[in-house]
């Protein structure tokens, strides 16, 4: 999606989700109102440690609450401020109006785990309706055949974004580089991509956004290259340095963040990219040849 384009497209401004389509249960209750808040990693053990006692944590003192997840008694004050509340005391009185004690309805989702995955499916459903516009990501195949060679950027938890799509876009593409690891040879490497004459680069940014990735797009931007970036947010900080963002939402209900629709998302793009470059389908029965003759793969 276009970096001007109207955000209100992107529904979790932070990465998070809707609850739509999960059983209402407190502990469902509970992860909605955690959604949409970028916590720590220990803000997300407070959290995960309340959905698993959700009917009894409205009437956990702060203390309590450390104790069960843990951590320290301002852990818990901060991680109430985080969530929007004066502090603790606040957000166990709104916890008592909106998640009363009472047992999960029979074959509703019951443990953090399932409810990860139900996130999961929602965030893909949002995918599915943004996709219903097939126009931004049509455009940005478009401009990602056309550069030769196609820089691929993806550092920390989005390199193995990166790996995958540039696994998969070297055996239709004719030059793609992967850039998945950070440091100061990675803007030689983008100067050397300019040389080569590409003309874009394609970026997978997920949080925890790394400031390099900022950096390296403001520099890839400068040397004249068209930046496609892949984020978990139509607001994520690399979106300034986007010539062409499309959002995907990662889940946020573990320790850490999954990223079921940016990968999906990737796959998208990269079947765009092959509607643009007219020899792909030769390059895939090239290499499905070759494979054969190697034995590469058990039948």
């Amino acid at each position: 999606m276009d970096k001007n384009a109207d955000h209100n497209a992107d529904r979790g401004a932070d990465g998070g989700t809707g609850a739509a389509g999960v059983t209402d249960s407190p502990a469902n209750r509970l992860q909605a109102l955690f959604e949409g808040h970028r916590l720590t990693p220990t803000q997300r053990r407070i959290a995960h440690s309340m959905v698993r006692r959700a009917a009894d944590v409205p009437f956990l003192s702060s203390v309590e609450l450390a104790e069960l997840a843990g951590v320290s008694q301002p852990s818990v004050t901060r991680f109430a401020v985080a969530l929007g509340f004066d502090g603790y005391p606040a957000l166990r009185k709104h916890l008592r109006e909106v998640v009363p004690a009472e047992p999960a309805p029979e074959g509703g989702v019951h443990n953090e785990y399932q409810l990860a995955v139900e996130a999961e499916i929602e965030n893909l459903r949002h995918l599915a309706e943004l996709l219903a516009d097939p126009r931004p990501v049509q455009r940005a195949g478009r401009v990602l055949a056309a550069s030769r060679p196609l820089p691929v950027l993806g550092l920390r938890a989005a390199a193995s974004q990166a790996y995958g799509f540039a696994y998969f876009a070297a055996k239709v593409h004719p030059d793609v580089r992967l850039l998945n690891e950070g440091g100061t040879m990675i803007e030689d490497r983008i100067d050397a991509a300019v040389r080569a004459g590409a003309t874009a680069l394609l970026c997978f940014a997920l949080p925890r956004h790394p400031r390099e990735v900022v950096d390296t797009l403001a520099y890839a931007q400068q040397a004249g290259l068209s930046v496609v970036t892949v984020a978990d947010s139509a607001f994520a900080p690399v979106a300034k340095h986007s010539d062409l963002l499309v959002p995907a939402a990662v889940g946020t209900g573990l320790a850490f963040d999954t990223a079921c629709a940016p990968m999906l998302l990737g796959r998208v793009l990269l079947e765009a990219m092959c509607d643009d470059l007219p020899d792909a389908q030769a390059r895939l029965e090239e290499f499905d040849a070759t494979a054969a003759a190697r034995g590469l793969f058990v039948e």
